[in-house]
């Protein structure tokens, strides 16, 4: 276990335009007991604006992890994906896709967008905690990730 790295709130944020699954995965997030805040925002242009810190969001925190749906109102989370893994300042974030579609095409093409993992929404309540944990338990427990000091 990475001991530096359980002494601090982690940073997460969630896209998705699904209300009832913000709801869901904050609270599947929360019964992890790993110290998090989830910030989530319903649409691309929104989560665009929040990592790049432009209004209203210039006191926003640079995420440890993103959640990212690939079917969102505005800049779909594919073209979200893409401007992420092309801009140096906010590349090195993991982000997890977390979305309904099955499609190997979704899938094929998250990763070659270089998405860190590729996770189907889980129906079950139990399936959702036990992803929710395993997700805490590789990224903020397993892995290490950069601070912010390091990217600059």
């Amino acid at each position: 276990m990475k001991s530096h790295q359980t002494q601090r709130r982690f940073q997460i944020l969630l896209v998705d335009d699904n209300a009832a699954d913000i709801e869901l995965t904050c609270q599947c997030f929360q019964e992890t007991g790993v110290p998090c805040d989830l910030h989530a925002l319903q649409d691309g242009d929104s989560a665009l604006a929040f990592l790049k810190r432009v209004p209203p969001y210039e006191q926003s925190p640079r995420p440890d992890l993103i959640l990212l749906d690939l079917n969102l109102p505005g800049t779909h989370g594919r073209e979200i994906l893409q401007i992420l893994k092309l801009q140096p300042e906010l590349q090195s974030i993991p982000v997890v896709v977390l979305t309904t579609s099955e499609a190997d095409t979704d899938v094929a093409m998250a990763y070659r967008l270089h998405a860190n993992a590729y996770h189907c929404k889980p129906v079950d309540l139990e399936d959702f905690l036990r992803l929710a944990a395993s997700i805490c338990d590789y990224w903020f427990r397993c892995a290490t990730l950069p601070t912010t000091d390091q990217i600059r």
